[in-house]
């Protein structure tokens, strides 16, 4: 294995081997604890422009299931349509797989789809690091030379990296066009279609459903799957698309990557959308921050970042708590919220927010992951409460 060193802007670094790729990248460093699911979370577009360190030590002896998709086009087994992390950084990687769903190594598969791999790093010391200082940019290197690529910029002599904060991931994983889904089927338009002509060909299936609208704006494939098997019919559209005019009985905002700051159109998207108070609009996760902000409330950089499947949240008002999965480096702002908004859920670790509701219309998110998977899946009855709404 070739030797391959990481280095944080703060100039620490680790030395390790490559597994996967060789190519230097730069990304925002960050740190899941989740036990599995390194396929879903690689595939996961809420992972772009980030490097991620996973603190169990163990990774790859499962191997990587094969990329298929259902009759729809939503993948059966991954989160996305290719891998979205920059780069995966572990302590131990398995050369050797074994799973029954398994197709081949995560190795090759870091290789085929061109993202590097690092093992051999103390991923309990850069987790300490990053616990101690908040998420750190930084720059994987090999053989400590550092090759400009577009995120690695030479000044005064010194690499720097691209402030993740200033590029716009949302649209660089949104949909490119306007999607349809029912009924197993899927059927695409172009987003310069008239509204009117996308009212007539809608739906897509011979039966009545109710409709949602669902702003991508990096969603994951089980938000998909989650609500189709409600039996609704959805319309995915690019996160900057307008789709007010268009016939629904619900909206959906999707998760995403990056600053909900960079997404503007979207939140004046929302804003008119809401000047129909009787619409049901559910946000998860970017869509929580979206819908927030478009009532007004404000939203801010976490230090740290909730990046795990063991994320503790209490519903306010109840003494009901859930454990929730969630990746997520932005919050919002609980004294910014309206006189018309309430909390919804709490985070218990560290008290920040975990979604919002509306006093009196049928609006409400979550900033944790619902559809989780692999899992938990406690709180997927959040599907069930906005397909109910409809």
């Amino acid at each position: 294995m070739r030797n391959v060193t990481l280095i944080l802007d703060d100039g620490t670094r680790f030395r390790g081997q490559s597994f996967g790729y060789e190519k230097p990248v730069a990304g925002e460093v960050v740190f899941n604890t989740a036990m599995t699911g390194y396929p879903e979370s690689l595939t996961d577009p809420s992972y772009a422009g980030q490097l991620m360190t996973l603190t169990y030590p163990l990774v790859g002896n499962y191997g990587v299931p094969p990329f298929t998709r259902g009759a729809d086009g939503i993948p059966l087994y991954m989160e996305g349509d290719h891998i979205h992390a920059e780069a995966i950084i572990v302590s131990d990687y398995s050369e050797n797989c074994s799973h029954w769903n398994a197709v081949e190594s995560l190795g090759d598969w870091l290789r085929r789809e061109h993202v590097p791999g690092i093992t051999g790093i103390d991923t309990r010391a850069l987790t300490k690091t990053l616990r101690e200082h908040g998420v750190m940019m930084g720059r994987i290197v090999f053989d400590d030379e550092a090759i400009d690529n577009g995120q690695l910029t030479m000044d005064n002599g010194q690499w720097t990296v691209d402030n993740y904060g200033d590029i716009n991931y949302v649209d660089r994983v949104s949909c490119k066009e306007i999607i349809a889904y029912a009924g197993g089927q899927r059927k695409t338009f172009p987003v310069g279609t008239p509204k009117e002509e996308l009212n007539c060909q809608l739906p897509i299936v011979n039966r009545p459903l109710k409709r949602v609208v669902l702003v991508d704006c990096g969603v994951k494939a089980n938000i998909l799957r989650c609500l189709l098997r409600r039996g609704v019919e959805v319309i995915r559209v690019p996160w900057d698309y307008d789709f007010n005019g268009l016939r629904m009985d619900g909206l959906f905002i999707s998760n995403g990557p990056g600053d909900p700051d960079t997404c503007d159109a979207a939140v004046q998207n929302i804003r008119r959308a809401m000047q129909d108070e009787r619409l049901p609009i559910f946000g998860i996760c970017m869509g929580n921050q979206l819908l927030s902000k478009a009532g007004g409330a404000k939203v801010y950089k976490l230090k740290y970042g909730h990046r795990s499947h063991n994320q503790p949240v209490r519903q306010v008002g109840t003494t009901r708590c859930f454990i929730t999965s969630q990746n997520h480096g932005y919050a919002v702002d609980n004294n910014t919220l309206g006189p018309d908004w309430e909390p919804l859920f709490v985070n218990m670790n560290d008290g920040s927010n975990e979604g919002i509701r509306h006093r009196r219309n049928p609006w409400f998110s979550a900033q944790f992951h619902p559809e989780a998977d692999g899992g938990p899946t406690d709180t997927e009855f959040l599907f069930d409460d906005f397909v109910g709404m409809l």
